[in-house]
């Protein structure tokens, strides 16, 4: 990437981490969700859930739980993304950008970046208040560092597909539904229960969905646990797969619509 390029895309991401300080409301809202859920989880359905898991009562549950929040906490913000990017296209901002003389690509990465740097500040938050409820994981430094390598590469990836959503997206209100799956995927996965209590057809989607691998990976590694090998490589080629798939498709969509 060329040292005009790399400026350009410093000058985007600056504009989106501005547009989250400007309009913190969405910030709280997308970070309001995923806390709400682990708080009525835990507290109002952990005691017993936490029985049929291992008979650990509530504090096992808060462990089982944790990751799931932490990927409806990723799905959550996505859904922001795609509204900023429909709301780019909407209002003749990006038909601005074309006019002048910087690096095209930087626009999406500024997006991708900031939207970044949000989900990480509202994972801190989540994982502060679980923390606070009791949460204590396991992991050790190679965990934490393994842990932190699968967010990351899970956000870019529901990043980068909630930009295509964002880029193909009739209207506002349209790009703000059509995210709302990825928020859902969890409590389809086993989030918050064992596929394995789930009804047949049911059970055979939730263990082949994307967000299962994932978090069953991630749940692994914050107890310190060494993942299943399966799990793991499910994990890294969901989101390798729907990141590079998502990048494209949102570089073409950018480019047909010039």
């Amino acid at each position: 990437m060329t040292t005009l390029a790399l400026a350009d895309s410093r000058t985007m991401l600056r504009r989106g981490v501005r547009r989250f300080v400007r309009y913190p409301s969405l910030t709280v809202m997308l970070i309001g969700l995923p806390v709400v859920f682990l708080l009525l989880f835990v507290y109002v359905l952990g005691g017993t859930l936490g029985d049929g898991l291992s008979g650990g009562g509530r504090s096992a549950y808060l462990a089982y739980v944790v990751p799931g929040i932490l990927m409806l906490t990723i799905a959550s913000t996505g859904q922001g993304t795609a509204i900023s990017v429909a709301m780019d296209m909407q209002e003749g901002i990006i038909a601005r950008f074309r006019t002048m003389a910087i690096h095209q690509p930087a626009v999406l990465v500024g997006h991708v970046g900031a939207t970044v740097i949000q989900t990480a500040v509202a994972l801190a938050v989540v994982l502060g208040v679980a923390v606070a409820m009791g949460y204590r994981p396991e992991a050790g430094p190679l965990g934490w560092l393994g842990a932190v390598g699968l967010v990351l590469l899970a956000t870019l990836a529901v990043t980068w597909l909630s930009v295509a959503l964002g880029l193909g997206a009739k209207s506002v209100e349209s790009a703000s539904n059509s995210p709302m799956i990825l928020t859902l995927l969890p409590f389809l996965g086993s989030g918050f229960v064992p596929t394995d209590s789930m009804p047949t057809a049911l059970r055979w989607f939730a263990e082949y969905q994307p967000f299962t691998p994932i978090i069953e990976t991630l749940r692994a590694l914050l107890d310190g646990r060494a993942p299943a090998s399966l799990s793991l490589w499910l994990a890294l080629g969901w989101c390798v797969l729907v990141g590079v798939g998502s990048y494209v498709r949102s570089t073409r969509l950018y480019t047909r619509s010039r």
